[in-house]
């Protein structure tokens, strides 16, 4: 009798201990807890700047359809027809490569400075250029500039890691973690790493607390093109990663050991 209840008392402890930390850490699962107590900023909408290496499409339209013509880089699409290829009046347009001083080049105009603009401003400023060599009758010309290559990755403790296209080049990090299929209940909420790469390559750290309503006023909460979140596992999953390793480290060396015993065994005897 006193050896069970010697036995029942850790046990009783124990299951006490796990209950109250299980206790505390959901105190930690909920988003922006504190959003009665913060005032939100009352700010423009968010628009993304162009960045070296991105990739744009820039088409021209003019009331006159031939006088956009020469600039607009157009590839040939071709269609193989048995043993021969023939070109297809289907036109697809030619991306641009943002270089490393956030330049292009353009038809007609030459090399031009888009790195560090809005979309509406890069639309603007080729408008304004190309404007002197327009026809008289071409009327106004209408620039639509879009980000082919806006992508952001969500790595860790998530459902769903992975790198995700942005098509409307606006995206907060609640949206980021929503397309990764949220965090898992092991991930580290109020410690997630949103790591950036500026225009000039700087690279940077920054520590964002998904309790903290204060968040929806910070400068990261909208994401640029090529930024990555981490998500950290909590210490229970952390544990349990280790104890998994040192337990088929240790069924391993058990196995290793009981086929040396049964091979020395069969030798001696």
């Amino acid at each position: 009798m006193t050896i069970t209840r010697r036995l029942i008392l850790p046990i009783v402890m124990m299951a006490v201990v796990v209950l109250l930390g299980s206790c505390s850490s959901t105190k930690n699962i909920p988003y922006i807890q504190n959003s009665a107590t913060v005032k939100l900023d009352s700010k423009e909408l968010y628009d993304a700047r162009i960045m070296p290496k991105d990739i744009l499409t820039i088409t021209v339209s003019t009331e006159e359809q031939d006088a956009a013509i020469p600039f607009n880089l157009v590839v040939p699409n071709s269609m193989s027809q048995g043993k021969t290829t023939s070109l297809s009046s289907q036109m697809t347009l030619q991306n641009y490569l943002v270089d490393n001083d956030g330049c292009v080049d353009f038809p007609r105009i030459g090399r031009i400075k888009l790195g560090g603009k809005t979309k509406s401003e890069a639309e603007k400023f080729i408008e304004d250029a190309i404007r002197p060599y327009l026809a008289a009758n071409a009327g106004k010309a209408i620039v639509t500039v879009r980000m082919v290559n806006y992508k952001i990755s969500v790595i860790g403790e998530v459902n769903s890691p992975g790198l995700y296209t942005v098509n409307n080049e606006k995206i907060n990090i609640f949206e980021a973690l929503a397309l990764a299929g949220d965090l898992t209940i092991y991930g580290v909420r109020d410690n997630v790493k949103l790591i950036r790469e500026d225009s000039d390559g700087q690279k940077s750290i920054h520590v964002l607390n998904l309790n903290d309503a204060n968040l929806l006023n910070s400068p990261y909460y909208y994401l640029q093109q090529n930024d990555i979140i981490c998500v950290e596992p909590n210490k229970v999953k952390a544990q349990n990663s280790s104890v998994g390793s040192m337990t088929t480290l240790w069924f391993s060396a058990t196995s290793i050991l009981i086929s040396i015993t049964s091979l020395l065994y069969n030798i001696l005897n």
